[in-house]
């Protein structure tokens, strides 16, 4: 597609009852134009309040009809902008705020309240989505309502700035470089991301299905790349694996971006439900974020189809691979052949021969800074350039790639290097596990031990006969070295809506609070 027309404006010219956007809880439909002239509004809004181009914008909000003309807003007048995780704590957010520096900040009705209450002394402009009045912000559809439908006149390509999800450490910020150019303009990053929707198929007749929310970086990203390219946007509030079903059936979706923990949750459904949904209009079913378990891949596969599309990569965009079900199939437990050189990197810095593990560098990709942290820029990279994302992982003779865990995740038990991702795989097949985690605690003697921490399917059946069968379940299937010493249950896992295990939580459970923890 000419890169002229990717920008929702061209549809809200052409087609402009076309749906953009449908809410998955109502079924409420924004279309193009109505998207196209509430961003416009909502740009003069921030002009006239002072924002210019380059410029920072925070958003704390869940997924509202709103969300998507606040995000094109942000883009349409070349600001830097941030979506922030509102599951954080209010300190949490502020330390997001403080960190990017933010001019203004979006609040919604739901997270306003709590928005109001932090130290906003440095953010002059404060906005709420929401209908109901919170000192000190002010009404955006009020303030919005009069101003012009048309473009300002110094329009421009923004940027997004997400911050990592913290489930390791604290959140840090991604800066990537920008480029203030024209709407449109081939030279934008944006638009190069646009223009690679065709490597999927999505088109202006495409539904996308987006059942994470936007302060992530992939779901905030594809949402805009969909609308550049004239495509439905199926907004979902939150994750849910009944509404998931209905909502493919009911728009006929043909494209959707999942996390492995959400194929777990529909493939937990009785069988009665998997049966009558309706996935005959998906196309393909990409997903990313984390290491997807070999047996739950394939599970989708049988059920869905050789639809299933995986990639790995990382918002700082250093280097990506991919793989189709079908390679997949040959390769079970890969993530694909790298685009980019890929090196595994042992201990001593040097790299290491096909199946060992070590640290996975990509040799190549685009610049990027963790903003105000050039110590945590600095530790991505290698002596030699290389950078990594700061995972394990390690290629075969074919070079595909395996990721067995997070660098930070590794437990060292006894001197040996355990990973944690391969436990939680064995685990989470068990009919009774409903999530796991896997984490290293305290241990006198070895420096860490294996600790399983499980939600049920049935939370009544915690107790020590269910401990030893998940035990015996490990020990079954793994080495003896690897299976958890023992197993706590929890009503539920911290997980974020994306799916991102936040294992910070659970070691802050078991590690004293003065102790020198590897996580960063």
């Amino acid at each position: 597609m000419d890169s002229e027309m990717l920008h929702p404006r061209r549809f809200a010219a052409q087609a402009p009852d076309h749906p953009a956007v449908i809410m998955g809880r109502t079924g409420e439909a924004i279309t193009y134009r109505m998207l196209d002239e509430e961003a416009n509004r909502l740009a003069h809004l921030l002009r006239d309040r002072g924002l210019g181009s380059g410029d920072h914008l925070a958003i704390v909000s869940e997924t509202t009809p709103e969300s998507m003309a606040v995000l094109w807003a942000a883009q349409l007048a070349g600001l830097i902008y941030t979506p922030i995780n509102y599951h954080l704590t209010a300190g949490e957010v502020q330390a997001v705020l403080d960190d990017c520096g933010a001019a203004a900040v979006v609040a919604s009705g739901r997270t306003a309240p709590m928005v109001a209450d932090l130290d906003l002394a440095r953010v002059p402009v404060r906005l709420t989505t929401g209908a109901d009045a919170v000192a000190g912000f002010e009404c955006v559809a009020e303030a919005a309502a009069p101003l012009p439908t048309a473009p300002i006149a110094d329009e421009g390509e923004g940027r997004e700035m997400v911050y990592s999800g913290g489930t390791t450490g604290r959140p840090k910020g991604i800066r990537k470089p920008t480029a203030q150019t024209g709407i449109g303009d081939p030279a934008n990053p944006a638009v190069q991301t646009a223009l690679a929707m065709g490597n999927y198929g999505v088109d202006y007749t495409s539904v996308y299905l987006s059942p994470a929310p936007l302060y992530h970086s992939a779901p905030l990203v594809f949402c805009m790349c969909v609308h550049r390219v004239g495509g439905t946007v199926v907004l979902m509030e939150r994750f849910d694996p009944v509404d998931c079903l209905r909502l493919i059936g009911r728009h006929r979706v043909t494209h959707a971006q999942f996390v492995p923990t959400m194929f777990s949750r529909m493939l937990k459904l009785p069988a009665d439900v998997r049966e009558a949904a309706d996935v005959s209009s998906l196309q393909l079913a990409i997903h990313a974020a984390a290491p997807c378990p070999v047996e739950v891949k394939q599970q989708m596969i049988e059920w869905w189809g050789p639809i299933l599309f995986e990639y790995y990569a990382g918002t700082e965009d250093i280097g990506h691979s991919a793989i189709t079900s079908e390679e997949w199939l040959t390769h079970p437990g890969s993530v694909g052949r790298p685009l980019q050189p890929v090196h595994i990197v042992g201990p001593d810095g040097a790299e290491v021969p096909p199946g060992e593990v070590g640290v996975v560098y990509f040799d190549g990709g685009r610049d990027f800074q963790y903003h105000n942290d050039p110590e945590r820029t600095a530790a991505a990279a290698h002596p030699n350039g290389w950078r990594t994302l700061g995972d394990m992982g390690r290629l075969d003779e074919e070079g595909y790639l395996y990721l067995t865990d997070r660098v930070a995740h590794t437990i060292i038990s006894g001197g040996v290097n355990i990973y944690p991702q391969e436990i939680e795989d064995a685990l989470i097949m068990h009919p009774q596990v409903a999530d796991a985690a896997v984490i290293g605690v305290p241990n006198d003697d070895l420096g860490e031990e294996v600790r399983a921490v499980v939600q049920l399917v049935e939370p009544s059946r915690a107790g020590d006969d269910t401990e030893a069968a998940l035990l015996t379940w490990c020990a079954d299937r793994l080495a003896a070295f690897k299976c958890p010493r023992g197993v706590d249950f929890d009503q539920s896992l911290p997980r974020d809506p994306n799916g991102k295990l936040m294992k910070r939580y659970l070691r802050d459970r078991y590690w004293p609070t003065d102790s020198d923890s590897r996580i960063v």
